[in-house]
């Protein structure tokens, strides 16, 4: 059995209304979650099923430049965008998850195989449940 290194503690407020608060354990940081306006919600933040796409995009960059950092450079302004397509069927969930990431250095880059590798092996990545269909398009824009 695979042991977790290290626990993070989040803790989640009820406010009503549809809406959550979340509190990072470590650092304090506070955010509130709302239902989307599909799933009877005002959309008017980020809802729990957003946070999961959210997740894999920024994991994704910074995995990214973890290993760009562990080469010696970083990447500033490389964007990764993801769109969440939800289920219209029961049970309502995430069905598909398009990620680009949009990386400025050139195609012929040394570490283009490493860097999408990397991508693809982020702990968001590997953790979102096989069903969700995660197509990942990288674009070098150097």
């Amino acid at each position: 059995m695979l042991e977790a290194r290290m626990a993070v503690s989040i803790s989640i407020d009820y406010l009503g209304g549809l809406r959550c608060q979340a509190t990072h354990g470590p650092s304090k940081n506070q955010f509130v979650t709302d239902a989307p306006v599909d799933n009877h919600g005002k959309g008017e933040s980020f809802s729990p099923t957003d946070l999961v796409a959210t997740a894999l995009a920024a994991c994704m960059a910074t995995v990214i430049n973890i290993k760009a950092n562990s080469k010696g450079y970083d990447i500033p302004g490389m964007k990764v965008s993801v769109e969440k397509h939800m289920s219209e069927d029961s049970p309502r969930r995430i069905v598909r998850l398009p990620v680009t990431i949009e990386i400025p250095l050139p195609a012929d880059h040394a570490d283009r195989k490493l860097l999408e590798a990397t991508a693809l092996a982020c702990p968001v990545h590997q953790s979102v449940h096989p069903d969700i269909d995660m197509p990942v398009n990288f674009v070098w824009n150097g």
